[in-house]
Formats: C-alpha cells, structure tokens, sequence
C-alpha cells in the first residue's frame, strides 16, 4: 500500500469531497510544525493521513482524525497496524467522520472489535448549519432572538471585515481566555493555521469593527462541501452591540461562497438535545455558554462516532490515560 506525500494526498482527496479538513495534507504539515508527523495511506477503496507523536525511549502516539476516507477500511486499518508496530505507538485512536445516526456506522463499527472505545479528542457533539437555500432561507431557519441580534448589530453600525492580523486575533482570544476561564493557544499557533490554509482560500479571518475599534473575530475554515468555525474571540468593549452574531453570519456567508453546503460551528455540551434544552439557560461551565449562543443559528444537533483505540502496550497505555485524567483534573 502506497505512502503518500502532500501532493499527491490532495490530488487523492479530489475523490473525497466531503473529507474533513482535518484529514488535508494541509492540516498534516501544520501540525508537524507542532511535533506531529504525518503519514498518509492510500489504496483502491479508502486511505488515512494518520498523525505520529514522538514519546521519551522511542515510543510514539498515533491519532487518525476524522478518518478513515471510504468505507472498506479492513486492508487500509491492517496496513495502518504495522506502520504503527513499525513506530512503537503505545496505542493509535481513530476518530472516524461519521455521525452516530448514520445508517452505515453499525457497518462501519464492526471494523473496531477489540479496541477500545474512548474519549475522542475532538469534540463529540456540534451543530451542523445547512446552507441550502437563500440568505433568507437561513435566517427563517434560525430561532427569533438570533435573527434579531444580526440585524441589531448591522443597525449599532457593527461591520465585518476580512483580514489577516492574527495578531490581533490572538491578543482578542486572551482576552476571552481570561474572562472565560479557557486555554489559549499561543500566537505562533494561530499564524501557522493561518499561513497553511489562508492562502489556498482555506481559511478566512473575520473582525468585527465599530468605529474602525475592533470587538470580535473568528477564524473559519472550509474544504469542499463543508466548512468548521473552529476559533472565536471578542475584546469586553461594546458587547450590547452584538458583533459576534454579525461574525457568524459573515461566516456562512462566506463559507456559501466556497460553495460548501454546510457550517460546522464545532463544539457543545456532549448531552442529549432533551437535556442541552432544558439546562442551557441555567448553565455557564463548559461548553454551555457557548451552546446558548449556537443553538440559535437554526442547525442539527450532530453526535459523531466518537473515538477507538487499538492498544499496542496495554501497561503504557493505562499510564498515559491515567496522566491525562491528571491533567484534565488539574486543568
């Protein structure tokens, strides 16, 4: 089975027009800029950019997001199991892009017998907006207070502008950090997600302004039919003028542009829609505060398949889950 490199991984996704970002050659060289080192498989059905982190004494970590692409993964997860022997991975976990709903996940699921299910590293819930239709179409979609906070904004004379200071971003997302209470990646982080997808038309940076005073920004990202809000932040100025409504809504309209179908806004509380609805207005830790921003945006609530480790040494694999349970503890 071939090992691929950049180009000729993008020339393969070119079948794959639903891929997810995370499984772009792009994705892969960015994230080897932060101790991550791509491989990338490939044979008649199916293929995998597979992510290796070095560990002290040899070892490694292997993370496969939001793969594999196809839908015959036997011989692709078999070649998969040697390289990963071949690099002494203590273990390698697969989040596969696939909702849990989906008719031909229980299919897909047997691939897995005698892993081990685990926590995904992404987020396991979202909501997916549709960007079918008219511009209309999707504010008749969204719920009454969102639609009204958008036009609100545009009347307080909030405007949107592209842009391409993510060092401005950045000093915004450690504002939000520190009024939030979350971590935040460091500038170096958010200039080479910029730089690696930015110039391909990948990725676009928003600001939203009053009076040239910028109040928020986010960074979207979109490949082929889908797009993903995967970064937001505000400054603690002006808020009642409601410029992160306008953001997400340039942010559609930008994603329709790249022709994408849907926008992932990437990320809520991972409980039943039944409990999200009666607890969001209650709630602010977590990913409930932002949950009570997105659910207004008139999308389907999404589970994905979750996460599934292949165990490689079991008596390494207990410690390092236990030092991460550490560390979310501490965090």
């Amino acid at each position: 089975m071939p090992v691929l490199d950049a180009i000729q991984w993008n020339n393969l996704l070119t079948r794959f027009p639903t891929a997810h970002l995370l499984q772009t050659a792009e994705w892969g060289e960015f994230k080897a800029a932060f101790g991550w080192q791509p491989l990338r498989l490939a044979n008649e059905t199916s293929a995998a950019q597979i992510l290796f982190r070095r560990l002290p004494l040899g070892l490694t970590i292997a993370y496969l997001p939001k793969g594999p692409l196809g839908r015959d993964w036997k011989n692709l997860l078999a070649e998969a199991d040697e390289h990963c022997r071949r690099k002494r991975a203590v273990f390698l976990k697969v989040e596969p892009d696939c909702w849990e709903d989906e008719a031909d996940w229980l299919t897909l699921k047997d691939y897995f017998e005698g892993w081990v299910e685990a926590n995904p590293i992404q987020p396991r819930r979202t909501i997916e907006i549709s960007l079918a239709g008219s511009e209309e179409d999707w504010l008749n979609r969204m719920k009454q207070k969102t639609r009204y906070n958008i036009r609100l904004a545009q009347r307080k004379e909030v405007v949107v502008e592209h842009s391409n200071d993510v060092n401005l971003f950045h000093q915004m997302m450690i504002t939000t950090g520190q009024r939030d209470g979350f971590g935040v990646h460091s500038l170096e982080y958010y200039q080479r997600v910029y730089e690696a997808f930015a110039p391909k038309g990948m990725c676009v940076l928003l600001v939203a302004k009053y009076r040239e005073r910028p109040l928020a920004g986010l960074m979207a990202f979109a490949y082929g039919q889908r797009a993903w809000y995967f970064y937001g932040a505000s400054t603690n100025e002006e808020r009642n003028r409601m410029p992160a409504y306008l953001l997400q809504w340039e942010a559609m309209r930008w994603a329709a542009s790249r022709g994408c179908a849907v926008y992932d806004l990437w990320g809520i509380p991972d409980e039943d829609e039944e409990v999200l609805e009666s607890r969001f207005s209650e709630r602010e830790d977590g990913l409930w505060g932002v949950y009570r921003f997105k659910r207004g945006f008139g999308g389907q609530i999404r589970r994905s398949a979750g996460g599934w480790d292949r165990v490689y040494q079991p008596l390494l694999y207990k410690l390092y889950q236990q030092l991460i349970a550490r560390r979310r503890a501490e965090g």
